[in-house]
């Protein structure tokens, strides 16, 4: 990300400037700060008990960042050597809370952008969960089941020291799927000596897993986008959407996209994207992707009515909705201006901060409906939450309950941001609101709890 950020306001540039100088060469954390400290200048300003309170100069210091080796031996008898790494961001709401990503890109930089985000992003679900995230530069695509385990125990002997239903809830992301989850929670349950059900999320059904789990991110854009639209007095119907990636979150905005009313056109993985009139075939997608884990040229080599774009992404594909769901910064200026000339209504971010803040920027001007991702894809650590109470209760809901409860969730979310922007007199801004309501909530705790 190359783009100049803007200057802040005064209230909060020392404790930027704090950060530059402490967390040098990490440039997706300084951006994920300098966003929050940008929205958050008025709440500061209407509760001067926060400046005096040292709120953000403690909050964008993590409680706890950990390191460590990950030794590992390979199919040939090799022995291999990774990083691991668990920030442990915030804990005021509750116990830490935030998915695991296993790829080559993890570094500190990347897994405390996504922790400190994951602190307003859990705070505006209302489930009582703290913000964490980690991971490992470990690549699972193309390693054996075998491989995977023996990667997954070793990476388990260390992190299991910080976890626990009550401390620390690790979930999912990029590259942690239910294969990976077993691996890590069999591993955690073995060296501990207990089944604690509620300390990981995103577990199988049949053992302790919540129904929607899997479809929840994916699911809950494309409810937030519902719910942007619905404030204007429009809905999904008949609309065309955008989605990048091929992975859960895309799947399954795609097919909750679909059910809505909604044509969704667009999928894409490292090599391109495909865009197909028609509408994407799910199934299709879902086999390419997850069963045959092919390159997403396949789909269009099996579906007639689509064609794949080579190195490039699908924002220049003419559409109504926008709903990025694959990597950090994979929409720029050039990718929002192209969307907006093509007339797009709504963004939902399905990924973590999928957008640059020069494209967010641009949308914003254009008076194109903007979902940040910590308001926009909050589905899926809302219903983490969920899992954690079934568990404590040792409950299981049906499908159509948690489904349900996610979509009652999503339009909390939704007005919470929606309201909290208004109050602040930015009206229709969904950056400013889902960052303050999130704020707010963290702040009053941290009050009430004390400097620690």
């Amino acid at each position: 990300m190359t783009e100049t950020l803007l200057a802040l306001p005064p209230i909060v540039r020392d404790v930027y400037d704090t950060v530059l100088e402490r967390n040098p060469h990490e440039p997706e954390f300084q951006q994920a700060v300098h966003e929050v400290l940008d929205s958050i200048s008025p709440v500061l300003e209407a509760h001067p008990q926060f400046v005096d309170g040292g709120i953000v100069e403690r909050l964008v210091e993590p409680e706890r960042q950990i390191m460590f080796r990950v030794p590992w031996v390979d199919d040939a008898g090799r022995l291999q050597v990774n990083r691991g790494f668990r920030v442990q961001f915030s804990s005021v709401l509750g116990p830490y809370k935030g998915g695991l990503r296993f790829h080559p890109s993890v570094n500190l930089s990347i897994i405390k952008f996504l922790g400190f985000e994951q602190i307003f992003k859990n705070a505006l679900t209302g489930q009582g969960i703290g913000g964490a995230k980690g991971g490992s530069d470990f690549d699972p695509h193309g390693r054996s089941d075998s491989e995977v385990m023996r990667f997954c125990q070793s990476f388990m002997n260390e992190l299991y020291r910080h976890l626990g239903e009550h401390t620390d809830v690790p979930a999912g992301d990029i590259g942690v799927g239910a294969r990976e989850i077993g691996y890590l929670f069999g591993q955690y349950r073995k060296i501990t000596n207990r089944h604690e059900s509620g300390m990981f999320t995103g577990k199988g059904v049949q053992w302790g897993g919540a129904e929607v789990r899997t479809e929840a991110t994916g699911y809950g854009a494309v409810f937030f986008v519902d719910e942007m639209l619905g404030v204007h007095g429009e809905s999904l119907e008949g609309k065309r959407v955008a989605i990048s990636g091929s992975g859960n979150v895309a799947i399954y905005a795609t097919a909750k996209a679909w059910q809505l009313g909604a044509t969704p056109v667009t999928a894409s993985d490292s090599s391109g994207y495909i865009v197909d009139d028609a509408g994407i075939d799910v199934d299709l997608l879902r086999q390419v992707k997850e069963v045959d884990r092919a390159r997403i040229s396949e789909y269009a080599a099996r579906r007639p009515s689509a064609r794949f774009v080579e190195g490039a992404r699908p924002w220049e594909v003419a559409v109504d909705i926008a709903i990025p769901s694959a990597t950090q910064n994979e929409i720029d200026e050039d990718d929002a201006r192209t969307l907006i000339a093509n007339g797009v209504r709504a963004v939902a971010e399905g990924a973590n901060m999928p957008s640059t803040p020069g494209a967010v920027a641009e949308f914003q001007r254009a008076g194109v409906l903007f979902g940040p991702g910590k308001a926009a894809n909050a589905g899926g650590v809302a219903t983490s939450a969920l899992e954690m109470s079934q568990n404590a209760a040792r409950q299981r809901w049906t499908f159509h309950d948690s489904e349900a409860k996610l979509r009652s969730i999503m339009k909390d979310v939704h007005d919470s941001a929606f309201d909290a922007a208004a109050r602040y007199d930015s009206p229709g801004d969904y950056v400013v609101g889902a960052n303050s309501a999130g704020f707010e909530r963290v702040a009053h705790a941290m009050l009430a709890q004390g400097v620690i």
